[in-house]
């Protein structure tokens, strides 16, 4: 080959791929971050183990040994004492559990039917709407406190179930922002092609769009559960007699049991066990969503 020849590129390693970024970490830097992350999960998995083991002791275990000991003996004295009729605890899980099946079914069903709107419809004032309406997510909820507690007793609803269900139940701010992201980014050409089979805007949200949004929806199920099983102030001012939720229910128990944490710790548990079993049942989903949010 003589010196003016030209030396044309290797097309193979033209097109072959960038070798990705090696991982300079050391060995310290990584069992320093585990040991950061164990120490994170250590800090808030504590009270809960706390409040689990104290509710298995009895009244007479917890005054006579240290908070933080075992069990000398494990004993349901505890539960069987908050599920008896003294305490009524029974009808407070049954109040807050269909609190939360009205809030999810109608919350999450609005929420989907207006981001679909917002993300996919075209009708005048579209986007201003849309923003006027996410705008409210910076008003505190503390200053509707007031002007809902009169709207709801000039209604007769202070006391009642709807009176705690009513001003929270449709579409929120929060999960309207999120399924409109998720909606919008869909790809177009799979919701023309609903269209040209002849699909209308609703049957192309329930065939087409919903079941590809599977794991948002599942996270955005799981967010609302979560925050109505938690919700403590509005139903303390609104329903402070009856019907009481599960978190008013143990708030008024710390009053009337001072001396006896163990009661309270068994009610806290009792309030605990529902949502550690619906993260267990939707983890896939919740990871998933995690994820899809993610590469976004």
């Amino acid at each position: 080959m003589s010196s003016s020849e030209t030396v044309l590129p290797n097309p193979v390693s033209a097109r072959r791929p960038r070798a990705r970024a090696v991982d300079r970490r050391g060995p310290l830097a990584t069992v320093g971050i585990y040991l950061g992350l164990g120490l994170a999960a250590a800090i808030m998995v504590l009270p809960f183990a706390f409040s689990f083991v104290t509710a298995f002791k009895s009244p007479q275990d917890f005054a006579s040994h240290s908070p933080l000991s075992l069990p000398t003996t494990w004993t349901l004295e505890s539960f069987e004492e908050v599920l008896n009729g003294r305490i009524a605890m029974i009808a407070s899980i049954g109040t807050t559990l269909a609190m939360v099946v009205v809030m999810v079914l109608v919350q999450v069903s609005s929420s989907v039917l207006a981001a679909y709107a917002f993300a996919r419809l075209r009708f005048p004032g579209r986007d201003a709407i849309f923003w006027l309406f996410l705008s409210t997510m910076m008003i505190p909820s503390t200053v509707l406190v007031i002007p809902l507690y009169l709207m709801m007793s000039k209604a007769g609803l202070a006391n009642t179930f709807w009176g705690l269900v009513i001003p929270f139940m449709l579409a929120s701010p929060y999960a309207v922002f999120l399924l409109r992201e998720n909606f919008k980014a869909i790809p177009q050409e799979l919701i023309d092609a609903a269209r040209v089979d002849g699909a209308g805007s609703l049957r192309t949200l329930l065939q087409i769009v919903l079941p590809i949004s599977r794991p948002i929806l599942a996270t955005l199920t799981l967010i609302t559960v979560v925050s109505q099983w938690n919700s403590f102030m509005w139903p303390r001012i609104i329903a402070n007699q009856d019907p009481k939720v599960i978190t008013v229910a143990t708030a008024a128990m710390q009053s009337q049991y001072t001396s006896n944490w163990t009661y309270v710790m068994a009610a806290t548990t009792l309030a605990l066990v529902p949502l550690i079993i619906l993260f267990v049942l939707f983890q896939k989903q919740i990871v998933a969503s995690i994820v899809l949010t993610g590469l976004k």
